[in-house]
């Protein structure tokens, strides 16, 4: 799903691809009425200020988690492959925002041609499926760890098959993200000087390419993965046995966490997009009051979604102790030799290793 600045303007140009006049009743005159909200200068202009909020933010975040897990000794951790993945796939979906806030500013106008559109769209697709594939991945993972192979060390067959999942991930990412991506292209407005960029879909069967993506995106984007992450961390929280009562709430508060904030940020965007999906099939009827707010909705809900790209570096790597102690060893001991303080916390990190990852972590 793409980070398209689109407006009932745009919007007016699908109309008639996707046969919404003939069939709902409506002259084109009667379109024309309504008002494209998204349209207002002063809501693209805050809108973008949210955008580069997240893009500094979730650049910062992200890159300092990839810079401290390559380069600390990591390997002794159940999912550290998944929190690396994790973190460069935020990272690089944050990075396309600049693009997008700059076709925001011009009043949702594309002013970098058709190979970027599509580049930049495949980009932050594929990045934004596989961090949510990769948060799947690691409640599975999480919950095997602690009720199937504790006793079993990280063995070298463990890693391989990690890393095919990574690979696949990946692979399913970008499977997802290509039939969206196949359609755009940067074609010129006939409301407006310039050039938009939006998907062009065939002229036979557009509404169902419409609603075909819409729905791919709902079901791989969220009612695969929520039911997953929150089935298998509820089944994890109820099977950690830490050393105290107080450490087994404190552990269960942040595994729910996970659940909540991911439900948070993307239950509001797929809510609306389901709404947008059902207008599209006529369950809805069709009203200028419903485009207006579908299309402002998508765009707040979106640009909201992405708020998970700055939280999950804090969730899975700024609240757990053994990072702490990496990022700490990163920074102030860098250039140290082996001093006392730093082989305490390196004794510490090994012991809680195995107690926090399968937990926490």
């Amino acid at each position: 799903m793409s980070l398209a600045s689109s407006d009932l303007t745009e919007l007016l140009e699908l109309w008639d691809q996707l046969n919404l006049t003939d069939h709902d009743n409506l002259s084109h005159v009667e379109t024309l009425l309504c008002s494209g909200a998204v349209r207002h200068a002063a809501f693209l202009h805050v809108l973008s200020v949210f955008y580069i909020f997240i893009f500094l933010v979730g650049l910062a975040a992200n890159a300092l988690v990839v810079w401290v897990n390559l380069r600390s000794d990591r390997t002794r951790y159940e999912t550290h492959l998944y929190i690396l993945n994790l973190a460069a796939a935020d990272l690089c979906a944050v990075a396309t925002l600049p693009v997008w806030v700059t076709s925001l500013l011009q009043g949702g106008r594309w002013p970098f041609g058709e190979a970027i559109c599509r580049l930049t769209h495949l980009v932050f697709s594929v990045n934004l499926f596989g961090s949510i594939f990769f948060l799947t991945c690691m409640s599975i993972d999480r919950y095997l760890s602690v009720t199937r192979f504790t006793d079993a060390p990280d063995s070298r067959r463990k890693k391989v098959v990690r890393r095919l999942i990574c690979v696949l991930v990946w692979l399913l990412a970008l499977a997802a993200s290509v039939p969206d991506t196949y359609f755009l292209q940067a074609v010129k407005s006939s409301h407006y000087d310039g050039a938009v960029c939006r998907p062009v879909y065939p002229t036979n069967n557009p509404r169902e390419w419409m609603v075909g993506i819409q729905l791919s995106f709902i079901v791989l984007g969220f009612a695969i993965p929520f039911p997953v992450i929150a089935v298998f961390y509820l089944l994890l929280a109820a099977a950690v046995t830490p050393s105290s009562d107080q450490e087994r709430h404190v552990n269960r508060r942040i595994i729910l966490t996970y659940i909540v904030v991911f439900l948070v940020c993307w239950l509001p965007f797929q809510t609306v997009l389901l709404l947008d999906t059902l207008s599209l099939l006529n369950v809805l009827p069709f009203s200028c009051n419903l485009e207006n707010f579908l299309d402002v909705a998508l765009h707040l809900t979106q640009c909201f979604s992405l708020v998970h790209c700055c939280v999950n570096p804090i969730l899975y790597n700024f609240l757990n102790r053994n990072y702490r102690y990496d990022l700490m060893k990163a920074f102030i001991f860098k250039y140290s030799t082996k001093t006392g303080l730093t082989r305490l916390i390196d004794a510490e990190t090994e012991y809680s290793a195995v107690m926090t990852d399968n937990t926490t972590m």
